[in-house]
């Protein structure tokens, strides 16, 4: 018992050093992965790009993580998560350099692929944090690591903030420092020891792909996909949107936009953690019903009404103030936050002998629908010319995503009592 007690407080022990690492390792990492969503408007100009050499230029990071998710993920169950972590810091230490050095768009667009190593880094980061938690604790601890996203939104204050007071070349000099230093103290607080694969995990490429025949890691991905992919994919439009929608300059559009990205990320962690007290269905449940009614909210366009009175025809003006418009953001990307804390416990749980593989099933998701929407954003706008359209679409994807995933639980409650001995 005594044995057990003292394990138990070792755990506890490496968490207490592992989960804060991991997470400021994210937190630079995803600011890696969105350097090119503010500093490529610069490099845009400096290059003169077309249309299509910026958007591939926006592209890479995010196209690269997907092709790298579950490689890294398989990497980390076979060689041990550690290991695949500092390469990936590492690598994205030299795209860096790549960055400082070069002044072409070839070079440029090298190290934007390179910057889809952070895909890399999540995914065994990930399988890092799962491998040191126990069950009780994974929905806290899954929540805090992927809280990390919130650098993401740190570059719409960095890079304009270097750029004016330096020039764009601190900007990747900046990243560099930091990301060696990162790479220092995993160096030096870590373990090696976690470098060996644990033995309670699937290593082997058959053995993972073996999840790929359970229709319930294949559902999970989905949902997390259409939630987390929706939250990013938001998170690159609303600068824009609100500066185009309220008259506001792209600073300040994206100074609110940051409320939707830094609590909604941070939400991911009262999401685990309500997961592990309630259950990752209530948890979900419950935000996705509040995001759709932020939604239905910001669906509604400015609008005219007009009513015929007695003598005279009255017009009622129908539009939310930046000040409402900014309060639904902030729950919206609360919910949201919520709902992917709790599919990221329930989809770990449910394939954790290959958490590194099913975090990359993950990834992929994401990335996917991330890079799909603001396609479709951009031509439904323009097809009817309503800027609101994106919440509609929203509303439409997330109404089906949680009709699903609620007839779908429903299923499996009704199978666990017809089981016998249940």
């Amino acid at each position: 018992m005594r044995r057990e007690a003292d394990r138990e407080d070792d755990r506890l022990a490496s968490l207490a050093v592992i989960l804060p690492l991991a997470f400021v390792g994210l937190v630079i990492v995803a600011g890696c992965w969105t350097l090119f969503a503010i500093a490529g408007v610069h490099l845009r100009a400096e290059l003169d790009l077309t249309s299509l050499e910026f958007g591939l230029l926006l592209a890479m990071p995010m196209a690269v993580s997907a092709l790298l998710a579950i490689p890294a993920g398989m990497a980390a169950q076979a060689f041990g998560a550690r290991r695949v972590m500092l390469v990936c810091l590492a690598g994205l230490a030299l795209c860096m350099v790549v960055l400082l050095v070069t002044d072409t768009y070839p070079g440029y667009l090298l190290a934007a692929g390179g910057l889809g190593l952070a895909g890399g880094f999540y995914s065994a980061g990930l399988q890092f944090v799962t491998g040191h938690c126990d069950q009780k604790r994974l929905g806290l601890a899954l929540g805090v690591f992927g809280a990390g996203v919130t650098g993401a939104g740190f570059n719409y204050y960095l890079v304009p903030l270097f750029h004016e007071a330096f020039s764009w070349q601190a900007v990747p000099l900046a990243y560099l420092i930091v990301l060696l230093l990162i790479l220092a103290l995993f160096l030096l607080l870590t373990n090696p020891d976690d470098e060996d694969p644990d033995p309670q995990l699937e290593t082997s490429v058959r053995g993972s792909l073996k999840l790929l025949r359970h229709q319930t890691i294949w559902q999970l991905s989905a949902y997390f996909g259409v939630v987390a992919g929706s939250f990013l994919a938001l998170a690159l439009w609303l600068p824009d949107y609100l500066s185009a929608q309220f008259g506001l300059s792209v600073t300040a559009g994206a100074g609110l936009a940051q409320g939707f990205v830094i609590p909604g990320a941070l939400a991911q962690i009262a999401g685990g953690s309500l997961s592990d007290r309630f259950g990752s269905t209530r948890v979900i449940n419950y935000s996705m019903l509040l995001a759709l009614a932020a939604l239905l909210v910001l669906s509604y366009p400015p609008m005219t009404l007009a009513i015929q009175g007695v003598d005279k025809t009255i017009d009622v003006e129908f539009a939310l103030p930046v000040v409402l418009e900014s309060i639904f953001v902030v729950v919206l990307g609360l919910a949201m936050g919520g709902a992917m804390g709790g599919l990221q416990r329930m989809a770990i749980l449910a394939g954790r002998q290959a958490a590194g593989f099913v975090a990359g099933l993950l990834l992929v998701s994401a990335c996917t629908v991330a890079f799909v929407l603001p396609v479709i954003f951009g031509a439904v706008n323009l097809w009817l010319g309503v800027r609101t359209t994106a919440f509609m679409i929203l509303f439409g994807l997330l109404v089906g995503c949680l009709a699903l995933f609620y007839w779908n639980s429903r299923q499996q409650e009704r199978q666990r009592l017809l089981q016998p001995g249940t």
